[in-house]
């Protein structure tokens, strides 16, 4: 469920700079090819982590969640990539903007940058997958 209002989250900005905000499953479906439309953002969790149980005969575990959010820019309009980079570095401001301090419905606390590296350059596009961080509790009274 994060994850989803996440995908919104970046979506419904007013001044998106992505063309394409999809999930896993989009973004598995890619092979090697390259999205449709660029810049594309595809988002999914990458890691969970639970603290120890905080309770005796009963379950309070912090769930720590760390969500990829992979960006896809391309703009080949110089031979030395520097555009692409300048693109790159504009696209990652915009989703920590939308991100960061921001508190999904379904998570506990707020979203925290945790970093970014790049991932694949090829065939004139730049992927980068940013981390983020936000977190839930778990009990054994969930629904």
């Amino acid at each position: 469920m994060i994850i989803a209002q996440i995908i919104e989250r970046l979506r419904a900005q007013t001044d998106t700079p992505f063309a394409i905000v999809e999930g896993a499953a989009e973004l598995a479906s890619l092979g090697n090819a390259q999205p449709n439309a660029l810049p594309a953002a595809y988002v999914f969790t990458a890691e969970e982590a639970a603290e120890p149980n905080d309770r005796i005969g009963a379950v309070l575990q912090r769930l720590e969640i760390d969500v990829a959010v992979v960006i896809v820019a391309g703009n080949v309009s110089d031979a030395t990539g520097a555009a692409a980079a300048s693109d790159m570095e504009s696209l990652k401001r915009a989703a920590r903007k939308a991100l960061v301090g921001w508190q999904p419905p379904a998570a506990d606390d707020v979203v925290t940058n945790v970093g970014a590296r790049i991932v694949r350059v090829r065939d004139g596009a730049v992927w980068c997958e940013m981390t983020f961080a936000t977190a839930r509790y778990e009990t054994d009274q969930e629904d």
